[in-house]
């Protein structure tokens, strides 16, 4: 796996290991690449989400692109999908999408595009990565005495919004929607596009500590406010959780059986199949088989989905997270073309969001990560002791269960072990005790642990 790229973006703490002046490398890199051969001046975009320190690491790029000759156009903070697409309608030869860690809750990411709005394949990624992490004597003498220009553009959030109206299929009038997204690039977008599709729109403002999608304030506000729904939107855009009337949470795997389930009737859902990583639950996974929908596996990450769809010619894909794919109608996940997908399925439906909520029927899921020596990577696989502890307990499960063990991160590597079942107290007992087994073979460290009931 690429150091810089991984399974989404250069990832690292902003200014800590994902610093300025890694940054202004990368986008010195990118510009390098992207610019051979055009015979013309040359032009980045930069957009970035709307965490404090995005505005360092935008300075830091626009530097490196600016210091390679390119010149540079800031769209300042808008959703990721909006940064895909703008790559061509502004005549850029790349785009460049900073996300930055906030409060130390999370990786930083510099993602680029191509001209296309898509991500780079593996050799121009690689080729990036050599250039950044070569720092500046990697450029030689390139770029001295050539100077890029600083250019910004203000009308970006008008053009994702009219984008995204075009694509809408009808409008949502007589619907009252709980946003949840102050927070995101998406939420101003977010409010703009469903008051103009003729939604009544009220914003959850967030309070106390940081929250990424603010979920839990926004499963108490749809039913203290009688909303028809809430949509809550992550920080670069990409991704959208959903509540129904009740307060009920509508994770990824809820919304892909909804919107399968949708194009399917509609004979839209290309090879009656989607696209979901290989850590996707057991059930939705019962749910597609039951419908007629065949699933098909990728890596776990959006990138993994992305290519995997774009592989087989599949146009729809997601994760749990609520990152979902629809490449009919752009070239990434996007958070408000999801919510707003599910808003125009409701619609039309004429029923309450809770009928689509409980589509599929919840499994209890354990997940937990054990961190593991650099030195014994991979060696899990061949370890008895360890795989004969994997194949007891699936024979126990049958087919009313699985498990998936897999390795995880580069620089420090772990197993996740995921269990899945009907009674959640088996599924819990199996994901302790294999963990329990890999971090006496070949671990060190805690052990964190997520439970889905």
């Amino acid at each position: 796996m690429s150091r810089l790229f991984g399974t989404d973006s250069a990832k690292g703490v902003a200014v800590a290991e994902l610093s300025c002046e890694l940054a202004l490398h990368a986008g010195r890199a990118a510009a390098a690449v992207f610019s051979k051969g055009t015979g013309k001046k040359s032009k980045i975009i930069v957009a970035k989400d709307k965490k404090m320190p995005s505005d360092v690491l935008e300075a830091a790029v626009c530097a490196g692109v600016c210091s390679s000759g390119a010149d540079v156009e800031t769209l300042g903070a808008i959703p990721l999908s909006a940064a895909a697409c703008l790559v061509s309608e502004h005549n850029a030869d790349a785009g460049i999408m900073i996300s930055a860690a906030h409060g130390g809750q999370e990786a930083s990411g510099i993602r680029i595009f191509t001209p296309e709005g898509l991500r780079p394949d593996r050799e121009t990624e690689e080729e990036i990565e050599r250039l950044t992490l070569g720092g500046a004597a990697a450029f030689g003498g390139r770029g001295q005495g050539e100077i890029g220009r600083m250019l910004h553009c203000d009308t970006t959030v008008e053009e994702y919004v009219s984008r995204m109206e075009e694509l809408s299929r009808l409008r949502l009038d007589g619907i009252r929607i709980a946003v949840s997204g102050e927070e995101s690039a998406a939420g101003i977008p977010g409010v703009k596009l469903f008051r103009r599709l003729g939604a009544q729109v009220l914003e959850v403002r967030e309070e106390g500590e940081p929250d990424t999608t603010g979920v839990e304030r926004l499963m108490e506000f749809v039913t203290k406010f009688a909303c028809d729904c809430g949509i809550a939107l992550d920080g670069d855009g990409g991704g959208c959780l959903a509540v129904d009337e009740k307060g009920e949470l509508m994770e990824g795997d809820d919304l892909l059986a909804v919107f399968a389930r949708d194009l399917k009737s509609r004979g839209k859902l290309r090879h009656d199949s989607i696209v979901i990583p290989v850590t996707g639950g057991l059930s939705l996974r019962k749910f597609a088989a039951e419908n007629g929908i065949s699933t098909v596996s990728s890596g776990a990450g959006d990138r993994y989905v992305l290519d995997r769809m774009r592989e087989g010619g599949y146009n729809l894909g997601g994760e749990k997270s609520g990152r979902i794919i629809f490449t009919d109608d752009l070239p990434c996940e996007d958070g408000l073309l999801c919510g707003m997908r599910l808003l125009e399925i409701m619609k039309s439906s004429g029923e309450p969001m809770s009928s689509l909520s409980g589509v599929i029927e919840k499994l209890p899921q354990v997940l937990i990560n054990v961190r593991i020596a650099p030195g014994k990577k991979e060696i899990w696989k061949n370890d008895a002791e360890v795989t004969g502890l994997i194949r007891e307990h699936q024979v126990s499960l049958g087919n009313e269960g699985r498990i998936v063990v897999r390795e995880s991160g580069s620089l420090e590597p772990f197993i996740c072990i995921i269990a899945e079942g009907k009674s959640f107290g088996q599924v819990n007992a199996i994901a302790v005790d294999i963990a329990g087994k890999i971090k006496e073979r070949c671990g060190f460290g805690r052990k964190s642990r997520k439970q889905h009931g």
